[in-house]
């Protein structure tokens, strides 16, 4: 008989554990990302891509992750965000400005679920916006860029003309007129941000005008903005990742993203109720939160002049502390 007390508490015991795991198991947050482009392009969905990698690993306890890649057309992002929302995702990423209105669309038949969406405006009690402050980092390479000039031309290429996008130009101008205020600079919206032929045309017929350093705004245009820079033997600025590896001896430097800080701050707000008690909600990546840095200039040192780099990194270390002011460009445009 005590025998069989004994077989009985130990397979209470196992029962509970086993319990407690599915328990623990069930608790976890399903989160899904989903991509405009690919997780490896160096660029926009990279650094998103790498970011939430880098949480999964560290919140291993608290989330399990899904990605999907190349969800690019408006016409495709509403099913994926449904199909999700449909599956019991508890928070459901669109990474890019073309989500916003499918996802506004979605979020409203979802009222419990936390939908995020990368970068743009319009919000609901279970949205947020995380989106970053592109007109310190564009302002950063305006000033690298007006510095490093010898022919006194500039230029900037960019996808759609979108908040974000508006002001990392509208940064870059600013920083490059700060340092000279005679610069000229020459702009290019392809209104895409995946066509890499026109924006390579673009950059080639800038480098041909005589600008001689060219930004970028990311994505399959960079690709071609670099592309034009190696051909051309001109420097390029990169963006969103470090791009370095794509044309070292053309990629001076570039402006680099840190998404991770405010997934886990959206994650950490979500499992304490706090995503849905603000409306509305927008996480920045910038300079004062690490959320924006800058490429080193590797092997291409020896061709920034140490006056340079002191005064970039000053500029930087100004705009992480609060010195440098800059309009708020959306309000004058």
């Amino acid at each position: 008989m005590k025998k069989t007390v004994k077989v009985l508490f130990v397979l209470l015991v196992l029962s509970l554990l086993v319990t407690a795991s599915v328990s623990a198991a069930d608790e976890k947050l399903k989160v899904a990302l989903i991509l405009p482009g690919q997780a490896d392009d160096m660029s926009f969905n990279q650094a998103m891509y790498d970011a939430m990698m880098q949480v999964a690993d560290e919140y291993a306890d608290k989330i399990e992750v899904t990605v999907v890649e190349k969800v690019y057309e408006v016409a495709d992002i509403e099913p994926a965000l449904m199909d999700f929302a449909s599956q019991g995702y508890d928070i459901i990423f669109g990474h890019g400005f073309q989500f916003q209105e499918p996802l506004i669309a979605v979020a409203e038949m979802f009222p419990e679920t936390a939908f995020c969406l990368g970068t743009g405006y319009l919000t609901l009690p279970n949205t947020a916006v995380y989106d970053v402050e592109l007109d310190t980092g564009g302002y950063l390479m305006g000033v690298l860029a007006g510095l490093m000039s010898e022919t006194g031309k500039i230029g900037v290429v960019g996808g759609a003309d979108v908040s974000e996008i508006f002001r990392g130009h509208e940064g870059y101008k600013y920083g490059a007129k700060s340092v000279n205020p005679d610069i000229v600079i020459e702009e290019v919206y392809t209104g895409d941000w995946n066509d890499s032929a026109a924006a390579k045309e673009a950059a080639i017929s800038m480098y041909d005008d005589g600008v001689d350093i060219i930004w970028h705004s990311g994505d399959g245009i960079g690709l071609g903005v670099l592309e034009a820079a190696k051909e051309k033997g001109k420097f390029a600025l990169g963006n969103v990742a470090d791009q370095h590896t794509l044309a070292p001896d053309n990629v001076l430097s570039g402006v680099v993203y840190q998404w991770a800080p405010i997934i886990k701050n959206i994650i950490d707000d979500v499992i304490s109720g706090a995503f849905f008690k603000t409306d509305p909600l927008f996480y920045w990546i910038n300079i004062p939160n690490g959320g924006l840095t800058y490429a080193p200039f590797y092997e291409l040192s020896d061709k920034v002049p140490a006056d340079v780099q002191a005064q970039v990194q000053q500029t930087y270390q100004d705009l992480k502390d609060g010195k440098i002011e800059l309009p708020d460009f959306e309000a004058a445009k």
